[in-house]
Parts: C-alpha cells; structure tokens; sequence
C-alpha cells in the first residue's frame, strides 16, 4: 500500500543471541516473482499457503492460495474470498479454522469501498475480516470483525494468539506520527479496545507483528535505531510479569540493507518467513545484455521486487529458553 510505503520512508535511513541460518527464496518463479509478494500464512499442516501478490506500486492487492506438491508449490489462483476487493494480509488462527484478512471492502453491501487519510493522501483503508473452514474444506463468507480495532481504517498485518487474541498493526491516536501494535482479547461476542504494545519509545515505527500462538515472543519490522535498511525484522520476548523485553534485531540472513518486513512463522518450529525486495548485486562493466536478457532479469524475482524468504531462527529461540 502507498501509505505504508511513506510510512517505512519516515522510519529513516547488532544482532541477537543465537545463531540464524542462511535465508532461502520461497518458490521461485512460482510463489516469488517478478511482481510484489509478501506475507505468507501457512494452514497448520504447513501443506497449504495463502499470500499477499500485488502490482509495484501496490495499488491492487490480492491474496493468492497455493499449495504443496512435493517438493513444488502449485500454481497460485485467487483465494475464493479474493480478487474482487483490495485485500491483503492474510493470517490463520493457530487451529487453521479461521483465515483472518485485510480488505477495504464495504461492510454493507452497497457502500462505497472504505478509505483512509493520512498525509494528506487518501487511498484503500483497510478493516479487519475473516473466513471460516466449512465441512466440505472451503471457506465461507467473509464476516466482518465489528469493533473499535478498525477505527481509522489503518489496520495492518493481523496475526493470532491461540488464547484469541488479536495483534495487529495500525496508526491510532497514541501511535505517534508513524505505526506501533496493538492488541485486542476476546470479550463476550467481541473484543476489547485495542492496547498498544509497549515495545518502547513511540518514535520508532513498528509494523507488521506476528504472535508466538502460545504468546511467548513478538516478531515485527520497524527500525529500533540499528536497522540495516529502512526497516529490518526484530523480535521481543515476554517477560514473567507480561511485559515485552526490549525488542533485539535479528541477525544473520534475516535483515539486509534492503527492506524486511511481514515477518510470520511457518509449520516448523522455528521456521520464519519474511518479505524483502533483496536483489542481486549488479557489477559493472557487465556482461552485455540483449533486449530477451535484459526483460528476463527485469521478469526475475530478484528484480527488487518484494518477494518472500525463509529463514530458520530455532537457535535464537533456544537461546531465549523456547524449546518448540
């Protein structure tokens, strides 16, 4: 989206304990593409994967599903919930009954689309929403999460406890000038007011978390004041009295000097995915392209496009006491 692109700017332009492994293109050419990609939420079998695929310039989002053959992704096709509205970042409940989900689609049918304002710029807001799991294996109709959550229609990356509880990011009136996250719990037929996370200081810009589902630590993009690009991917334990420590960056693979962000946990324990437009270097004088050379790098993946990668931080979470 236009804002959140403003939004990582505004962030400005070493690393934890334990060690991370080297990062790995998901599904190049089929998940990862030329195009941006970006969120990758797993079905807790780890068979099955929804994500975010849009234009450059992220005007038109949609979530795509592919699932696992062997060693191979299938080609994606458009979510059965998707394709018609700008929707973005889906998450599954840690049962994999519910896909939670972005959308600037009215909640009535026949308004007008939702929109925000922010910057003096408007564009696609975005409310929260989800599908439910039906008994033939697809998915129902998508319900409307009512709530004060989306107040302000800037409600980012939603990510599941298995208690309920909701986080998410967004710019509220105690966010500060940029974005900080949020949490709701469940309450009667809804949720609470949303409570931001105290990670610390509000002039740091933090987006995209994503939950432990036993709530035992908290991964999201932002800039602490040591990130290697715009935005890198950092993670918070939680403390004995339910406090947040102080938010460490992820080392090794997991951060570069380009962009991070929509950091989400996949089946394996320890198993991270993120976005990243990392591309490959480009050394001068080159070897000299052709016009079918040149378009086939420009069609890569490692275009500097976003795509996603996977990353395995198991080390960094023993090192912290988490076993799996």
């Amino acid at each position: 989206m236009k804002l959140r692109t403003i939004a990582w700017a505004m962030a400005f332009a070493l690393g934890c304990n334990g060690s991370v492994n080297a990062a790995e293109l998901l599904g190049a050419g089929v998940i990862s593409t030329g195009m941006q990609e970006t969120t990758a939420a797993f079905s807790p079998d780890g068979e099955t994967l929804y994500f975010m695929r849009s234009d450059l310039a992220e005007t038109d989002d949609t979530i795509l599903v592919s699932h696992r053959r062997g060693k191979r992704w299938s080609t994606p096709e458009v979510a059965s919930f998707s394709g018609q509205w700008h929707d973005s970042e889906p998450a599954f409940a840690p049962d994999g009954k519910r896909l939670y989900f972005v959308s600037n689609r009215p909640v009535h049918a026949g308004d007008t689309p939702i929109t925000a304002t922010m910057l003096g710029q408007t564009f696609a807001g975005t409310n929260l929403w989800y599908v439910e799991r039906q008994a033939n294996g697809g998915w129902s109709e998508p319900v409307h999460v009512d709530g004060a959550l989306n107040e302000g229609a800037m409600l980012y990356n939603p990510t599941v406890a298995a208690n309920g509880d909701i986080y998410f990011s967004a710019h509220r009136a105690d966010s500060g000038e940029l974005y900080q996250v949020y949490v709701v719990h469940p309450a009667g037929n809804g949720y609470t007011t949303p409570q931001r996370v105290n990670l610390g200081d509000t002039s740091h810009n933090r987006m995209d978390p994503c939950i432990d589902p036993q709530g035992r630590f908290l991964l999201f993009a932002g800039n602490e004041g040591d990130s290697l690009g715009s935005a890198d991917i950092y993670i918070a334990f939680r403390n004995t009295d339910g406090s947040w420590s102080k938010p460490e960056h992820l080392g090794g693979d997991v951060n570069t000097k380009s962009l991070e962000n929509a950091p989400t946990l996949g089946h394996q324990f320890g198993e991270l995915y993120v976005s990243s437009n990392r591309q490959e270097d480009v050394h001068f004088p080159k070897s000299r392209d052709t016009a079918a050379t040149l378009q086939q790098k420009l069609n890569s993946p490692l275009n500097g496009s976003r795509n996603i990668w996977r990353a395995d931080i198991a080390d960094v979470l023993r090192a912290h006491g988490i076993k799996g």
